[in-house]
């Protein structure tokens, strides 16, 4: 019986010309591939998802390395100044048939001190025939003594429309078809993680028919209604205290509050961008009345109200069973005199 192999892992870019959403990053590295001008460390820092490792794969190919001699590292369960030191030791040795020996460490801040202590002898004088990546989510993390060690390139989140195009375009490599308004759904709940985005249109597909409909993968998510959204905001524009608390109440009986308080932010965030002449402005009856919000509530719909709601967010993430009591009173502490 054929094993399944997820939508992340089928669609993995394997060239430069098939990664999406890192323009940049392929203009930089492909050049100084080109130049051979190759740095014997790189440091690829960014979101969980956004491609990483994957182009630190195709990093290694593109310089003619073989799989013998592309090592990965996982410094998240190889993390002590043991498996470094091995490391140190294997690096001295050519490579098999490869012009290059490439060192792929993923997680690269979960190193303990030791073992980055360790690490940075080898990288402040590397063999000529060994190139390391480190790849990391969190390079405030690592030691600066690192840092300065390597070439940083830092990955860009994808824009929610980058992340719909591509799944509308796989969704049609398997056979289903996806609109653009279910992607842009999907995309919001990836977070900016092509892997995640990919997962969850995995979720998708397994329960839908061959036309991914709208409302079944809102159903399925969970995702709160834009119309109560748009009138949560408007109540909040208004000062309506009633309003605001009805309506909360009916979204968290429907969704997860603190999903839903991360859509309210979106959407404040959407009208925001609307009022300056950036957001694009859509024709439902929905994108009307924010349209009509940003317009009558300039002072309301500002970059303040985001700040706060940002401010205030881990409050719905002390306790689950109060997200609910803490989004409400969050929203009312902002509309009272």
């Amino acid at each position: 019986m054929k094993s399944h192999l997820a939508l992340y892992r089928k669609y993995r870019p394997e060239t430069f010309s098939d990664v999406v959403g890192q323009e940049h990053i392929v203009t930089l590295l492909t050049t100084s591939i080109k130049q051979k001008k190759i740095s014997h460390a790189y440091l690829f820092c960014g979101g969980r998802g956004t491609g990483k490792t994957t182009v630190a794969r195709i990093v290694a190919k593109d310089i003619g390395c073989n799989p013998e001699d592309i090592i990965e590292i996982d410094a998240a369960s190889n993390r002590g100044i043991d498996e470094i030191r091995a490391l140190r030791d294997a690096v001295r040795t050519s490579p098999f048939s490869s012009p290059y020996k490439v060192y792929i460490i993923d997680e690269a801040h979960m190193l303990t001190k030791e073992a980055a202590n360790a690490l940075l002898k080898t990288l402040e004088e590397p063999p000529s025939h060994v190139i390391f990546i480190l790849a990391t989510t969190d390079p405030e993390k690592l030691p600066q003594t690192i840092v300065s060690r390597c070439q940083k390139i830092v990955f860009q989140n994808p824009s929610r429309e980058t992340l719909a195009l591509h799944l509308m375009n796989i969704a049609l490599e398997e056979g289903f078809k996806l609109d653009n308004k279910t992607a842009l759904t999907i995309a919001s709940h990836g977070k900016g993680s092509f892997r995640d985005s990919l997962g969850i249109l995995e979720q998708v597909i397994s329960t839908s028919g061959k036309t991914i409909v709208y409302e079944d993968v809102t159903h399925l998510l969970g995702t709160p209604e834009k119309e109560a959204l748009i009138i949560l905001l408007g109540a909040v524009c208004t000062k309506n205290q009633k309003t605001v608390v009805e309506t909360i109440h009916v979204l968290s009986s429907k969704t997860d509050s603190l999903r839903a308080y991360d859509e309210f932010i979106e959407l404040v965030q959407q009208a925001l961008y609307i009022r300056i002449g950036e957001g694009k402005k859509g024709d439902s009856k929905e994108d009307t009345e924010l349209i009509r919000l940003a317009s009558e509530y300039p002072r309301v719909i500002a970059s303040k109200l985001v700040l706060e709601l940002l401010s205030k967010r881990h409050l719905l993430e002390v306790s689950t069973s109060h997200a609910s009591l803490a989004f409400t009173a969050i929203l009312l502490s902002l509309i009272e005199d």
